[in-house]
């Protein structure tokens, strides 16, 4: 029931408190417009297909953009390099040796040379050495240029009569192949942005990024789910609706367009959606919420465009919509500050999608959630998400067939009872199940055992709900004294409380963040807390730090989450469940909508000091009570820690026998540690080496 030092309850009974999960609360979805709703159904795409006049304008804003860029490189190309003045003095700089062999080059309207050396005092970089230098000459007057250059003794290249369209072509190609390249997916962009293609402007950024598994390889069933039988009854006319849709159509009935499920984090919701798929041998399409969501806006609706286009084309099939609270919360709530939200989009989206669906598509999606309460209630109308399965955790019926699942590929041993494990872990959800029999497995392989024993199921159950126990941590004696009678406070306050939970152990082995721990076993699954059982709790709580305190005479942190549990159960006694008499039959709580930050009070302040004092009157009450118990029962609680400072774990069957004053008989820790000791043999006498006798009494040298 408690421990010390921030252990948590065994029986795992303060999730009342909160109703709800531990999520982040939202910060709200963006308001005002609710942004471009588009068409995204697979029949057409006429609103995804620009207008003629868009596309006209953006043609000539593109062609404008390609003569401003040839301009540009032309102006550049013929202006590039030293201006000689006048052809005289290129034939004097060629025939004193400025140019490179062979660089002169006779064009149509100029001459072009390269520099060899720098020019007599050159003002920049292209007039040094390896610039280009050109001048001006009139078209036609080639002869007298050639006389020229063979006076000056320089060889020359011609390229007079090339056409100025294929000169201007071979300088722009690179620039106008990047311009059509530019265009061709600008224009591919605008024709797929808005209407099902699958890449869209972005390319692959807006094809889906969904998980296919065909029906050859789903090899779950239901045979595979065991612990939600409700759950598996009612998604049961889904598999027979995609094994036999003409058995539905005679009477004119329609089967559910969307299933919901809900539930806490490992209860099975994915595991029943494959199982679904596996009993209907279709197609299974997979998705997360999250993978909708991009930093570029409009890739989420795109992705789910093209995830339904997809699963048109292969139906009958299932789309699975896994935290479906990622892109499906309430629109317009909390600090909402209006505009476009890429969530919004994307959630159009899905509900276009699922709108349009004819009676044939034989498409069912199945979307799961842990917070069902904030999605928008668009999506959960009728016609979209029709129908909705809450996945509960399992009672302990549905842990004994869940650990008998997983238990088939575990050698177990003859001494396993799933029966007395299943009562043992309540409010443990499947995933946390199918963890302890894998960690039983392992605890039992490192031990070399040939099967897995209770024992290693137990070690398994306490590792996965408290952590690893840490056997080797160095406590000091006086921190263990307390922590002993801590647990001793708490374990015979368990056993004499007729309404708590039944004791199942006590042990002062350091566990997590716990310097010891008391654990109960409940003989039945809890759905409501009667006002006997929490009184009960509350005393068993605060029994830790009053045996901890007499012992001591001093009071430590230890006690620290028996504090925090005591005070969640009295006020949630108080706000949420009418047990006071002063304040009756009223909640308190308020709403839980997450989608704001402020805490929402419909009380008064004079009611609000009420709630305090009868907060306080109730822990006071179970601190008084405890208080009376404990000195009554002094003897006891001491027996039960002496045998924790000897053992460190006692089972319940062991602080009954205490309680009653039987003798407590059985090795020690330091006991069983010295017996595992292997016994080394005597060293054999060395020939040649001196031999020292012991005084009577001494211990030879561990070394």
């Amino acid at each position: 029931m408690g421990a010390r030092n921030n252990t948590a309850h065994s029986d795992d009974s303060m999730r009342f408190a909160n109703s709800g999960d531990n999520s982040p609360p939202d910060r709200g979805s963006s308001g005002g417009n609710s942004g471009g709703q588009q068409d995204g159904k697979s029949g057409g795409n006429k609103q995804g297909t620009p207008p003629k006049m868009r596309r006209q304008f953006m043609t000539w804003v593109l062609l404008l953009a390609v003569i401003a860029v040839v301009w540009t490189v032309l102006m550049s190309s013929s202006q590039r390099g030293e201006t000689i003045p006048t052809p005289q003095e290129f034939f004097v700089l060629a025939k004193e040796g400025y140019f490179e062999p062979a660089s002169v080059v006779i064009q149509d309207d100029k001459l072009m040379a390269t520099l060899a050396k720098s020019l007599p005092g050159a003002s920049d970089r292209s007039g040094q050495k390896g610039g280009q230098v050109f001048v001006r000459i009139i078209p036609g007057n080639y002869d007298w240029i050639r006389e020229q250059l063979t006076t000056a003794g320089v060889k020359w290249q011609e390229q007079v009569g090339q056409s100025m369209f294929v000169q201007l072509l071979l300088t722009l190609a690179p620039g106008i192949l990047i311009l059509a390249v530019l265009w061709f997916l600008i224009a591919r962009g605008m024709r797929n942005a808005s209407g099902g293609g699958p890449g869209g402007m972005l390319g692959s950024f807006g094809k889906s990024r969904h998980r296919v598994t065909n029906k050859e390889n789903i090899k779950i069933t239901f045979g595979d789910v065991a612990g939600v039988e409700e759950a598996k009854e009612e998604v049961q006319e889904i598999v027979e609706f995609l094994k036999n849709p003409k058995r539905f159509s005679k009477l004119g009935g329609r089967i559910p367009r969307g299933v919901l499920l809900s539930g806490q984090p490992g209860c099975g919701k994915t595991l029943l959606a494959k199982a679904i798929a596996g009993e209907a041998d279709v197609p299974f399409f997979s998705i997360s919420g999250s993978d909708f969501v991009e930093m570029f806006v409009g890739v989420g609706a795109s992705r789910v465009r093209d995830l339904f286009k997809q699963a048109k084309d292969n139906s009958p099939c299932i789309i699975f919509l896994d935290e479906i609270d990622a892109v499906g919360r309430r629109r317009g709530g909390g600090f909402s500050s209006g505009g476009h939200d890429e969530r919004e989009q994307t959630l159009n989206a899905i509900l276009v999608e699922m709108d349009g669906f004819e009676a044939n598509d034989q498409i069912i999606v199945i979307a799961a959630t842990n917070r069902p309460d904030v999605l928008d209630p668009a999506l959960t109308r009728p016609g979209r998400f029709d129908r909705q399965v809450a996945v509960p955790l399992p009672d302990v019926r549905g842990r004994r067939q869940i650990l008998a699942v997983h238990a088939r590929k575990v050698k177990m041993g003859p001494n396993v009872d799933l029966e007395r494990l299943a009562r043992g872990t309540p409010m443990f959800s499947g995933a946390d199940l199918a963890a302890i029999i894998n960690e039983a497995a392992i605890i039992a392989t490192m031990a070399e055992k040939e099967w897995v024993e209770m024992d290693d199921l137990e070690e398994a159950r306490d590792k996965v709900r408290f952590g690893r126990a840490n056997k080797s941590r160095k406590i000091e004696q006086e921190e263990r004294i307390a922590t002993a009678y801590h647990e001793a406070g708490h374990a015979v306050l368990q056993v004499l409380l007729d309404d708590a939970d039944p004791l199942h152990k006590v042990t002062i082995i350091p566990r997590g963040q716990a310097m010891g721990a008391t654990f109960s076993l409940p003989e039945k699954d809890r759905y409501g807390y009667s006002r006997r059982h929490l009184l009960a709790t509350m005393r068993i709580l605060c029994g830790g730090r009053i045996a901890e305190e007499r012992k001591t005479q001093d009071i430590s942190s230890g006690a620290s989450m028996d504090i925090r549990m005591a005070t969640a159960y009295a006020r949630t006694m108080v706000l949420q469940w009418g047990m006071s008499d002063r304040l009756g039959f009223v909640n308190y709580a308020g709403s839980d909508d997450r989608e704001t930050f402020l805490p929402e009070k419909d009380y008064s302040p004079e009611t609000a000091r009420v709630i305090d004092e009868e907060v306080r009157k109730l822990i006071d009450s179970a601190y008084a009570d405890a208080t009376k118990m404990v000195n009554d029962h002094w003897t006891e609680i001491m027996g039960v820690a002496e045998a924790l400072l000897n053992v460190e774990t006692l089972s319940k069957d062991d602080v009954d026998r205490i309680m009653r004053g039987e003798v407590f008989v059985r090795p020690t820790v330091a006991e069983l540690l010295r017996s595992e000791i292997p016994k080394l043999p005597p060293n054999p006498k060395v020939k040649g080496e001196p031999t020292e006798e012991l005084p009577p009494g001494a211990l030879p040298n561990p070394a």
